[in-house]
């Protein structure tokens, strides 16, 4: 999407919307508990980050969209992995620090500079 700004912002926005309408399509399989994390982990990997990250070689990321980007895997993330069980009877969300550790590094942004690395070859 190109506009008058020369800001990528828009695009962004709008492929982070697919990547929630791919989320909702498939919101049977990462709420079911007959899946095991490491599948719905897979099937985030094929279906959902590749919508989201469509044409990101092109992208020229600042770090607003950096943050947009990162709370939309966090919130994917959290529904995958569930709640931490505390004191035997509490409940509570994992923090962005446990999802950076389970994904150990291995995060939308890492796979979008993963992606431009492989297009600058080396001379």
């Amino acid at each position: 999407m190109v506009n008058t700004d020369n800001s990528i912002e828009e695009e962004i926005k709008e492929r982070i919307a697919a990547g929630n309408r791919a989320y909702h399509v498939h919101i049977i399989l990462f709420s079911s508990k007959l899946i095991s994390q490491n599948v719905k982990l897979q099937i985030y990997n094929m279906l959902i980050r590749p919508t989201v990250t469509y044409a990101s070689e092109t992208w020229v990321l600042k770090e607003n969209m950096i943050n947009k980007l990162m709370i939309f895997e966090r919130k994917i993330m959290r529904k995958i992995f569930g709640p931490t069980r505390t004191d035997n009877c509490y409940w509570r969300i994992k923090t962005n620090q446990e999802i950076n550790d389970i994904l150990k590094g291995q995060n939308v942004i890492g796979f979008i500079k993963k992606t431009k690395n492989k297009l600058v070859s080396p001379c």
